[in-house]
């Protein structure tokens, strides 16, 4: 027999203090409630009730059984309003580490949007290139670009491509010249993504890849447009960043006839067997969203 059932019959039993005033009330015959009865009896060994034909009555035991009962049966009860409520719509404080550029630009007005569609969700947003340990730091979601290290316990989902392409300034292009080919680019002078001591090479499909000429190496996104829009060099971005200067036409495209490299965009959880709802409706809005974005 279920447990839990026999228990709630148990407490309701004794909470009307008869078993055909309980098996009224719960839509049982008599002769059930008193099965029930006998199963937590027999599976705990202990008698619970003493009955005769006019009364019945708790034993020592029976009292401490009943309390526990109740108290179970209660968290029981809340734990499943705590679920009704989970489907019904998110709820509760969603921690979220994503890059300072594309967190901010892409993936928080995302995140705001379902803030104000779910009164009930808050929101805990940090901005950091660094990747940070999820359990450690206490973050329900990293979002990422690149490719995603092997993380043991961690859950990895695609959820947007990025086009990165290759864009100068029309003053810098007519004092050097367009390059027409990848490996022109040689023969240009780069503004340089530099984070960590790291200089990351440009790269192409077809596995090319190269790190130009440099003398100007920034470890911000926007700052190495704005250095190439003023003519300082050629810079190797993600298309969404540079949209509004390449039609304002302080950026230009280059090699626009190469396919574009997609750099992929990562959401990323600890592994559980429940993935709440709050984060599955997140990573569920931004693999919907920012893929226009890009």
């Amino acid at each position: 027999m279920d447990r839990l059932l026999s228990m709630a019959v148990f407490v309701k039993a004794v909470d009307l203090g008869s078993f055909a005033a309980a098996a009224e009330e719960l839509g049982l015959s008599g002769p059930m409630v008193g099965k029930h009865i006998r199963f937590l009896e027999e599976r705990l060994g202990l008698r619970l009730l003493n009955r005769t034909t006019r009364r019945q009555s708790l034993t020592d035991f029976g009292h401490v059984y009943y309390e526990s009962c109740r108290i179970i049966l209660a968290e029981v009860d809340a734990t499943d309003a705590q679920a009704a409520d989970q489907l019904l719509e998110p709820r509760g404080k969603l921690r979220v580490t994503m890059p300072v550029h594309f967190g901010r630009r892409c993936v928080t007005p995302v995140l705001l949007e379902l803030a104000r569609k779910y009164p009930a969700l808050e929101l805990d947003l940090s901005y950091n290139d660094d990747f940070y340990d999820l359990a450690e730091n206490g973050f329900d979601l990293a979002v990422r670009t690149g490719i995603p290290e092997d993380r043991a316990g961690v859950i990895a989902r695609r959820i947007a491509r990025q086009a990165m392409i290759v864009c100068g300034s029309p003053s810098y292009l007519e004092k050097h010249g367009k390059p027409e080919q990848i490996i022109d680019l040689n023969q240009h002078q780069a503004i340089m993504y530099r984070r960590s001591g790291r200089i990351p090479s440009w790269s192409f499909p077809g596995g090319e890849a190269l790190v130009p000429i440099n003398r100007i190496r920034l470890d911000d996104l926007d700052a190495i447009a704005d250095a190439a829009s003023s003519g300082m060099g050629l810079a190797w971005l993600p298309s969404w960043l540079v949209r509004d200067r390449l039609q304002e036409g302080t950026l230009v495209q280059l090699l626009s006839d190469q396919p574009g490299l997609p750099y992929d965009c990562y959401a990323m959880w600890l592994q559980t067997p429940h993935l709440s709802l709050k984060v599955r409706i997140a990573v569920d809005a931004l693999a919907i969203a920012l893929p226009k974005m890009m």
